[in-house]
């Protein structure tokens, strides 16, 4: 599972004109499923997030109850080592990535995190006004 990770002052997801998920300070996550990724990087990877200390003041969202905001994103394992044209062998099919997205949302939210969420599979258009900017790349 990988996640590109950014503090923001604010981000939303928007499909269709609608807006979907939104939250002020905090952290936007785009998230991806590996091929092969076990039910166990669930656990581990909302505990990173939760507590991955890039708030203000090195802080997390644990610490300071900032809220994310979840997108899946498959693309995230596109391979361009070859070719003009992104291969998505190594991401994992919706059918394998949507409950592990969910299950990795709803983490969170037992840990007691404030999460917003995009659509899964939709085409969405994603705002976010990075703060800093501070993005890292977390994988488990």
């Amino acid at each position: 599972m990988r996640a590109v990770v950014a503090r923001v002052t604010r981000a939303a997801v928007v499909v269709d004109g609608a807006t979907v998920g939104e939250i002020g300070a905090g952290l936007l996550v785009l998230l991806g499923v590996h091929r092969d990724d076990p039910d166990e990087t669930v656990a581990v990877m909302a505990r990173k997030l939760h507590e991955l200390r890039i708030l203000d003041g090195e802080r997390s969202c644990a610490e300071t109850d900032a809220p994310l905001l979840v997108v899946s994103q498959f693309t995230l394992y596109g391979d361009t080592r070859k070719g003009r044209r992104p291969s998505w062998s190594a991401a994992a099919s919706p059918d394998r990535a949507r409950p592990l997205v969910d299950a990795v949302v709803a983490a969170l939210r037992a840990r007691g995190a404030t999460v917003a969420t995009g659509v899964f599979g939709a085409a969405m258009a994603v705002e976010s006004v990075n703060d800093g900017p501070f993005t890292v790349l977390l994988e488990v």
